[in-house]
């Protein structure tokens, strides 16, 4: 045979971690407590118990015209806890998906330890906070003369809260960076301008004393491209989609929290 007071601790307990439920459970003691006294209280005389009396016949109405009120124009804005949880769980879903499809464009085939990797990085990396006073923290400009073969990756980017400008050309991306402030820039390596012209455009910047995070996003994941990145001022070299979450959302996010 259950135990009532404990059954009753258990609902409670639950009750106390939704918003609502906080209201409910204020509500069903209030409604206890009443009814406890209009009960057990000899001394009341009748035109004390009257009140109460009237109490318990319409408080349960008026809480239910009231919780109608908030379902029919409110609807929209009743949450609780789990409806975020979800919300956070689908997110980090669909960004290791994304992840996961740019991953397998590459022409290595993608690995368990790959998965595990992009599932990694997607927990750690958590989402963006929105900035009012600075919403250049969660702008991107990527530079690209083929952005369409960075489709899945920025759409990853996107669903933990950083947005894009695209810029095809060096000229372009200096256009963009002398009108508007970001939080980091990725670059592809050669484009139509030169082999090399992601080096023309960090040069360029460091230079004008512009220190914006650059990230590479090129062909080649070699170890002295990665270290003639960082020679030329850059923050890291990658052919990997993976690598390039986990560099932009520690140069980004993870700032953002500390």
């Amino acid at each position: 045979m259950s135990d009532p007071v404990r059954s009753f601790g258990e609902i409670a307990n639950k009750l106390a971690r939704n918003p609502l439920g906080i209201i409910a459970l204020f509500i069903v003691l209030i409604y206890g407590f009443a009814t406890a006294i209009t009960i057990y209280a000899d001394n009341l005389t009748a035109s004390e118990r009257l009140p109460l009396t009237w109490f318990l016949i319409l408080f349960p109405v008026l809480v239910f015209l009231f919780f109608v009120h908030l379902v029919i124009h409110h609807s929209d804005k009743l949450y609780g806890p789990g409806d975020f949880r979800d919300e956070a769980n689908y997110m980090k879903l669909r960004t290791a998906v994304l992840l996961g499809a740019a991953t397998a464009k590459s022409e290595n085939p993608t690995t368990d330890e790959d998965i595990t990797g992009i599932v990694n990085s997607v927990q750690v990396a958590g989402g963006a906070r929105p900035d009012r006073n600075a919403k250049w923290r969660n702008q991107i400009l990527w530079v690209d003369d083929r952005p369409e073969n960075n489709h899945y990756e920025r759409q990853a980017f996107e669903e933990i809260g950083l947005h894009f400008t695209l810029a095809q050309t060096t000229d372009e991306a200096l256009e963009q960076l002398a009108n508007s402030q970001y939080a980091a820039i990725i670059s592809d390596m050669g484009r139509r301008e030169g082999p090399r012209e992601g080096y023309v455009l960090l040069d360029r910047l460091r230079n004008e004393g512009n220190v914006t995070p650059l990230f590479f996003y090129a062909s080649s994941n070699a170890p002295e491209h990665k270290r003639e990145a960082l020679e030329h001022g850059g923050q890291g070299c990658t052919n990997n989609p993976q690598e390039l979450f986990d560099m932009l959302t520690k140069a980004v996010i993870q700032r953002q929290s500390m």
